[in-house]
């Protein structure tokens, strides 16, 4: 099978492509870009790994060049994209929503308007976000109610892929709280383990909120199910689902434990950000034979080892 993958050397999608690369023909595409806000030093160190990874077709391009994907995909004939390519979360979006429009909105267009007709699936990356506020093991089937730009403009997407479903099939999937090594620094866990490894203060915004902390090994092996099989449904959770809800102060607790320094501090939640828990994948397993396997400890520990092993990262802490 041909896939080509979009955003394919980003922190997710570079694992998405080593998954596929083992048994089909992967192309990544990735406009190597920094957002604005990740330092120039710790992206080439990111992307020169995760390349490093990879033994399939990179190509470099902006999602936003119409005609650039629409020659792309005439040349290198995929069965399926997989769509990546994005604003990573809400904080980047409002620093700049004009182009995260660009990219997340208009880029989506470009790419469905090019694969029709050449495509037998589009596979879209959405965002836990979308649903907004919800209680603990929400399902697929919530009604969602997205709350600020990225989740909107994420939201707006997933309904943009099923209106081309006359021209391909289509699979929706929804991750949450996704870590791990080679991720950027600027995200939840990754402040946490940062900030304890230089002995920091390590602050929680809201004790008792739950996010479904999800490593991102098992978040690919996910998305590179949903993009090689039949699927029964439109739409995938596709995150770890502790047994145990991990809070983020007990997130916070456990990275400290294992660096084995840093201040633990407390205050209010972010009133900006939705109150969310964890999802129901009985979908993806059944159907995908989705299957989970690092909890949460152990995810920290391997984030822990690569970070205590990376060249940069030791430059830097």
């Amino acid at each position: 099978m041909r896939i080509l993958i979009t955003g394919g050397l980003g922190f997710i999608g570079h694992e998405v492509a080593r998954c596929l690369e083992q048994e089909h023909q992967v192309t990544v595409v990735d406009s190597l870009t920094d957002y604005g806000f990740i330092p120039s030093k710790e992206l080439t160190a990111l992307f020169d790994e995760r390349k490093s990874r990879l033994n399939c077709q990179l190509k470099i391009a902006d999602i936003r060049n119409k005609y650039y994907f629409d020659r792309l995909l005439e040349i290198t004939k995929p069965d399926v994209v997989v769509h990546l390519a994005s604003f990573p979360r809400q904080k980047v979006v409002l620093e700049n929503p004009h182009t995260a429009s660009e990219v997340m909105s208009t880029g989506l267009i470009n790419l469905l308007e090019a694969s029709k007709g050449k495509i037998s699936k589009f596979v879209y990356i959405s965002s836990s976000m979308v649903y907004g506020d919800f209680n603990d093991m929400v399902s697929e089937t919530q009604e969602c109610n997205p709350r600020g730009q990225y989740a909107i403009m994420k939201y707006m997407g997933e309904k943009l892929v099923a209106d081309y479903k006359k021209y391909f099939d289509y699979t929706i999937i929804r991750p949450s709280a996704v870590y791990g090594a080679r991720d950027v620094e600027d995200r939840v866990l990754s402040k946490f383990m940062m900030n304890s490894l230089r002995g920091e203060t390590v602050t929680v915004k809201g004790a008792n909120e739950i996010l479904d902390f999800t490593y991102v090994t098992d978040t690919a092996q996910g998305i590179a199910k949903a993009a090689t099989q039949s699927c029964n449904y439109d739409i995938y959770n596709i995150t770890r689902c502790q047994d145990t809800p991990i809070t983020l102060e007990l997130a916070a607790k456990t990275v400290i434990d294992l660096v084995g320094k840093g201040k633990l501090t407390i205050t209010d939640r972010d009133l900006n950000f939705p109150s969310r828990g964890r999802l129901s994948i009985e979908h993806a397993r059944n159907d995908l034979g989705y299957d989970p396997k690092i909890d949460f400890e152990k995810g920290c520990l391997l984030y822990l080892d690569w970070i205590k092993n990376s060249e940069y990262w030791n430059e830097q802490i």
